[in-house]
């Protein structure tokens, strides 16, 4: 086999030759192998001459051996070349026909060599935050907010009432399909329907009519109503106000507290508080240490990896979107700079995998998982899916050792502590 290589930045493109007499060998014995149980009309099975299975089956075999050579020499060349390509090739034939070497031209990326820098020049700061009884106190007030307690009352509507109404709409004087509804009810100043809708209420007492125009918006589910404009005549039939429920056994019991009261309450609150500080702190550290990876070791990344990573973002994007087709995502320039930011600290955490010698710890794997299965209604099915999922588990599996190397990067790191607030650092 003869192999040329020619070099373009991290490009490569390999010329690579296979004899023809080897391809006419591999050619022959898989002809021997069909000719033994070919069935061709006239002949018993595997009874046809040779000649007549190679006219019959020659072509064909002949394709698969060179569709097979191909994959097989392309990876012994890269081996025999010391390459680790980045993706899969593109495959340019040069000669295929029969009676010939076999010719082709292999055009590929390569990982590039990565360079750490000592990670003891790494500096960081760590947030530092204590939880105080104001911050206990403003999660139950969240908690409280969460479960509202309506009442019915006989004046005019105002923002935070809960009103009831009949409605029904019409577009261009014609009754329409979903425009028409009955003890619809919705919270003013929540944003739940049409702004119109909740301007048109606003003020309205029980018993009271109002008229509203209001346009669906252009991405509306319903195709047939998206940026057309309906006109609603809206019965109002109930106002309730809003007001926030006591912190009491029955509280507690909402939120899972069967016995303990207020107390037990605000114990598990305080446990909740601590695991979302520390996951916090935890998130902050790795944005700063993979930040200060980023910039302290330049890495020349692949092409081909940027655009497929561009890919992954652009469907993570389109799933929390809910978006229906590429047309709703942000231009792929949008996605270059954190597609080549994924690319390059991919490799740099390879390399600190590498260097430190690093081992999958089961034990955390087997801890991730749990906390994963933990979070579903039953975690006990969850889990069994989990590890059913060969993807899912690899996915796990890539967190938990990334997570060790962010640990032996602050290992060495030099870390400064800035005190914070609980509310500064997660917002409640």
């Amino acid at each position: 086999m003869q192999i040329s290589v020619t070099a373009d930045g991290l490009e490569r493109r390999m010329e690579v030759a296979v004899p023809a007499d080897e391809v006419e060998r591999e050619v022959e014995q898989r002809l021997q192998r069909l000719s033994r149980t070919a069935r061709l009309r006239g002949f018993r099975p595997g009874k046809a001459p040779f000649a007549v299975v190679r006219q019959q089956f020659g072509d064909r075999v002949h394709a698969e051996v060179v569709g097979d050579l191909m994959r097989t020499s392309f990876a012994e060349a890269v081996s025999q070349q010391h390459l680790t390509p980045a993706t899969g090739p593109r495959i340019e034939p040069i000669a295929l026909q029969p009676g010939t070497d076999l010719k082709y031209a292999a055009v590929f990326e390569v990982l590039p060599e990565v360079k750490l820098k000592p990670l003891d020049g790494i500096s960081v700061e760590r947030p530092t935050a204590s939880i105080t009884e104001p911050d206990i106190e403003s999660m139950i007030e969240n908690m409280r907010k969460q479960r509202p307690m309506f009442t019915e009352v006989a004046r005019a509507a105002r923002d935070t009432d809960r009103v009831t109404v009949d409605y029904d709409g019409s577009i261009d004087g014609k009754p329409f399909e979903g425009g028409e509804g009955r003890d619809a009810t919705f919270v003013i100043g929540a944003g739940r329907v049409l702004p119109q809708l909740e301007t048109a209420v606003a003020g309205a007492s029980a018993g009271d009519t109002r008229k509203a125009s209001v346009r669906y918006p252009d991405d509306h589910a319903n195709k047939a109503l998206a940026g057309r404009t309906a006109d609603l005549t809206i019965a109002v039939k109930k106002v309730e106000e809003q007001s926030l429920p006591p912190v009491d056994e029955a509280f507690c019991r909402a939120f899972g507290i069967e016995s303990g009261g207020t107390e037990a309450l605000r114990a598990e609150v305080l446990k909740s508080m601590e695991r979302e500080l520390a996951e916090r702190v935890r998130a902050r550290l790795r944005s700063a240490v993979m930040d200060a990876l980023y910039q302290d070791n330049p890495v020349e990344v692949p092409r081909t990896m940027v655009a497929d990573t561009i890919e992954q973002l652009q469907l993570e994007v389109a799933q929390r979107m809910g978006a229906r087709d590429v047309s709703q995502l942000p231009a792929r320039e949008a996605f270059e700079e954190p597609a080549r930011r994924r690319v390059a600290l991919g490799m740099i955490v390879g390399e600190i995998i590498r260097a430190e010698g690093l081992q999958l710890d089961r034990e955390k794997v087997q801890s991730r998982l749990e906390a994963l299965a933990a979070s579903y209604p039953n975690p006990e099915d969850a889990r069994r899916a989990y590890l059913q999922n060969r993807e899912a588990m690899q996915q796990i599996e890539s967190a938990v050792l990334e997570d060790q190397a962010l640990d032996a990067v602050l290992a060495r790191a030099k870390i400064t502590e800035r005190p914070t607030t609980f509310k500064d650092l997660t917002g409640f």
